[in-house]
């Protein structure tokens, strides 16, 4: 008897992206090793983006080679582990202006300035984070193969 699908479908594979906090970021580093990293991230027109400082090991492999793969997963017992794994290629995007967007699609989403998320008008957003934009690079995933898994979906049937 053939496994059951426990592949996400397209909205899933969204709503799931859209819930989840963290992502783990793996980029070839110069030994050829992978050399991972947790990011947190914004969709922006259904593709995952996150930013970094553009001196960072991470963003340095990047520029390298763009491929990269990436990864959100949660639960704990079997019958609850849900992922997605993104392979892509990146497109680094040093212009302060969007990394600046997206520091703000950010602190809408994280705690960056204070203990909750919050929505930063224009001259909030330079204050907090303008002097950092021109020293950071964007990074927006484009990939090439998701792979989904939801064992919910099991029922209790492995």
């Amino acid at each position: 008897m053939a496994r059951k699908d426990i592949s996400m479908t397209e909205e899933e594979v969204a709503a799931f992206l859209g819930e989840s906090r963290n992502i783990e970021v793996a980029t070839l580093g110069p030994d050829g090793w992978p050399h991972v990293a947790p990011m947190w991230y914004s969709m922006r027109n259904g593709l995952v983006a996150f930013r970094s400082f553009t001196k960072s090991q991470k963003i340095v492999n990047l520029q390298r080679d763009p491929r990269l793969t990436l990864l959100a997963e949660d639960g704990k017992a079997y019958e609850e582990l849900r992922g997605i794994m993104i392979k892509g290629e990146a497109e680094l995007v040093d212009d302060p202006v969007v990394v600046l967007e997206l520091y703000g699609e950010l602190a809408a989403r994280y705690p960056m300035v204070g203990e909750e998320p919050v929505a930063l008008d224009d001259d909030a957003l330079e204050a907090a984070f303008g002097r950092f934009a021109p020293k950071n690079t964007a990074v927006i995933v484009h990939p090439t193969t998701t792979v989904s898994w939801d064992h919910t979906k099991l029922a209790g049937a492995y």
